[in-house]
């Protein structure tokens, strides 16, 4: 249904059908309900582009990638993250703003979005332990969100995470409590402050027990298919080898079952696996029973919630920074068992 026709199913003028949906004050609070209860009815939604001369804003929220971070556009996680917001920007009236910037440029590109105001946020992505974009768009005054937290920046910013710390923590524990000891961390970038919560929530477990952290069983890289099955071959050829990996994307842990498997062990009766799994719209965890124990959390939920919580600040100018801290649910499937008998 488009606009001609909605005004003729109310039986208004084309002009006030627009302005009630598109947020002018001279159209009454009567007539705004029943015109927006018929476009929810019959799917119809406004112009942006009238919505943002309605509004005074761009009616957009940006996202800007760094050259160094491209293949992250063809990760799925990014892909579901993505989805999530994208559908809360939808229902709010928003378009989405993707920028690919050289890594140098970055500073540029958000002085540039604020001098062509042509985005009202940005939500920010991967953030560092001291992430100096925080800073910048502190100093810039641009509305924005964080996709993570960054330990280091004390000043009260937006934010929306997972308790990554509690949920590493729990795993580990988890493993302890069916008799591992040798268990190998094979974690993301440890400059990336998911990552760097994670081996603290991994190392507060063994510590709490009495168990020595074993340096030669952190590892810390990429989040790779390969990484996970160069990790495993690597540790298994020690004199002590694992017999746990505690791993931090579901991608890296295909890796490390296809290494248990090329080693004719079982996985989760040899040599047991817990990852963390983003509940992707396209890498499953299995049906009804998981393949992986997992600690799970939505990033698509993830990205529907953060885009709410930036587009909140947009319509509410001067409130304080909100924030939001998600739980992981530790999930047991069939990639754990009580630590083998190696004696």
């Amino acid at each position: 249904m488009n606009l001609k026709q909605l005004a003729a199913h109310l039986g208004l003028s084309q002009t006030t059908v627009s302005r009630a949906l598109n947020g002018y004050p001279e159209v009454s609070e009567e007539t705004r309900k029943r015109v927006q209860q018929a476009a929810d009815q019959h799917n119809y939604r406004p112009n942006t582009r009238a919505k943002a001369l309605a509004t005074g804003r761009a009616m957009a929220i940006g996202h800007v990638i760094p050259l160094s971070s491209r293949h992250e556009m063809m990760n799925p996680i990014f892909g579901d993250f993505i989805s999530g917001a994208g559908e809360s920007y939808s229902n709010a009236g928003y378009d989405m703003v993707l920028s690919l910037v050289a890594d140098k440029e970055q500073s540029s590109a958000y002085h540039e979005m604020v001098a062509k105001r042509n985005v009202d946020g940005i939500v920010l992505h991967a953030p560092e332990m001291r992430d100096p974009r925080i800073t910048l768009l502190q100093k810039i005054g641009l509305p924005f969100a964080v996709h993570g937290r960054a330990t280091e920046i004390t000043t009260p910013y937006s934010w929306l995470d997972v308790n990554n710390r509690s949920a590493f923590q729990r795993a580990t524990d988890f493993l302890l409590d069916l008799g591992h000891r040798r268990i190998c961390l094979v974690n993301g970038q440890e400059n990336m402050d998911f990552a760097f919560r994670r081996r603290r929530g991994y190392e507060a477990a063994l510590t709490a027990r009495g168990v020595e952290i074993d340096p030669q069983l952190l590892f810390a890289d990429e989040m790779t298919e390969v990484y996970g099955y160069e990790t495993v071959r690597r540790t298994q050829r020690l004199d002590d080898p694992p017999t746990a990996y505690l791993v931090s994307s579901i991608i890296a842990a295909f890796g490390v079952r296809r290494a248990i498997e090329e080693s004719e062990l079982v996985m989760g009766r040899d040599i047991s696996v817990i990852t963390h799994d983003d509940d992707l719209s396209y890498l499953r965890n299995g049906a009804d029973v998981p393949v992986f124990t997992a600690t799970r959390s939505s990033v698509r939920e993830a990205g529907r919630k953060l885009a709410q919580l930036l587009i909140t600040q947009i319509e509410t100018p001067g409130s304080p920074p909100l924030t939001e801290l998600l739980e992981a649910e530790l999930t047991v499937g069939r990639s754990t068992g009580p630590a083998p008998n190696r004696t």
